[in-house]
């Protein structure tokens, strides 16, 4: 690229996108590469759900916290919270009043960052703190001093969150906003901690004949066309195009070491990759 002068004397950058039309399909096309910048490819993103891990108290987020310290020592490690319950009755109550997904969305949103509060607060003896999306920059050099950053997962669409295939509910929730993160830095994986085995056929909790899926391939999660899912869907459409995030994995953060083993490399639960 340089500098560009035309015969009216004018400077003009000269770039392979000038005068081009960004809607052009042949010129998307030419954008594609093998070699997309990785700025953290060790960091490992681990999402706590909100409602399947946090709301459950100290019972069930203690023992995540002192696995979370214990792994600190050999991984990059950067916590996200879901919402919750909480968030679920705050959508009720909006939807309850007429409102838009966009207002649902910044509901969302700050009922996430909640848990990041009580998270980072619980980390703080070791390190941990809470971070907002725009010091995501700098989580390299908060990793090399050995803080454990916290950050809520809701991804920062808020009342620009577009409208749901169906219904109000904001389709970018926090699994997505998990995966994002966890692509936009190049990260080692995206783990999502929730309160079941990992991924199955149907919800186990209402259909016994669920059967359990260990691994699988994006596209032939998408192909199957599940009617419920234990993750968000718009997760799954962003990891079937994804550049730097090869593989999602969902443990069951009930049991004990799970995350630790996921953090090794190991699949304790469903691993989810792309070819």
């Amino acid at each position: 690229m340089g500098l560009l002068r035309d015969k009216s004397g004018r400077l003009h950058i000269d770039t392979p996108l000038m005068a081009e039309s960004l809607m052009d399909k042949a010129l998307l096309e030419k954008t594609e590469t093998d070699q997309i910048f990785r700025p953290l490819p060790e960091l490992n993103v681990v999402k706590l759900g909100g409602q399947s891990i946090i709301d459950r108290g100290a019972k069930v987020v203690l023992p995540l916290i002192d696995e979370i310290v214990a792994a600190r020592a050999k991984h990059q490690i950067l916590i996200v919270t879901g919402g919750g319950t909480r968030s679920r009755h705050a959508y009720a109550i909006a939807l309850d009043l007429g409102m838009s997904t966009g207002v649902l969305a910044k509901l969302g949103t700050s009922i996430s960052e909640q848990n990041a509060l009580m998270i980072s607060t619980l980390l703080s003896p070791h390190g941990g703190v809470k971070i907002g999306h725009d010091e995501v920059v700098q989580l390299p050099a908060y990793l090399a001093l050995g803080i454990i950053p916290v950050m809520h997962a809701m991804p920062p669409y808020g009342l620009w969150e577009e409208p749901a295939e169906t219904g109000r509910i904001p389709p970018h929730r926090t699994d997505a906003g998990a995966f994002l993160t966890a692509e936009v830095l190049g990260a080692r994986r995206c783990i999502l901690v929730k309160d079941e085995k990992g991924l199955f056929t149907a919800d186990p909790k209402k259909d016994r004949k669920a059967q359990f899926i260990p691994e699988i391939e994006i596209n032939d999660l998408l192909a199957m066309d599940l009617a419920d899912l234990a993750v968000e869907r718009t997760m799954l459409q962003a990891l079937s195009r994804a550049r730097s995030v090869k593989e999602v994995l969902i443990v069951n953060g009930l049991e004990k070491g799970n995350l630790t083993r996921a953090l090794a490399g190991e699949n304790p639960g469903t691993r989810i990759y792309k070819k």
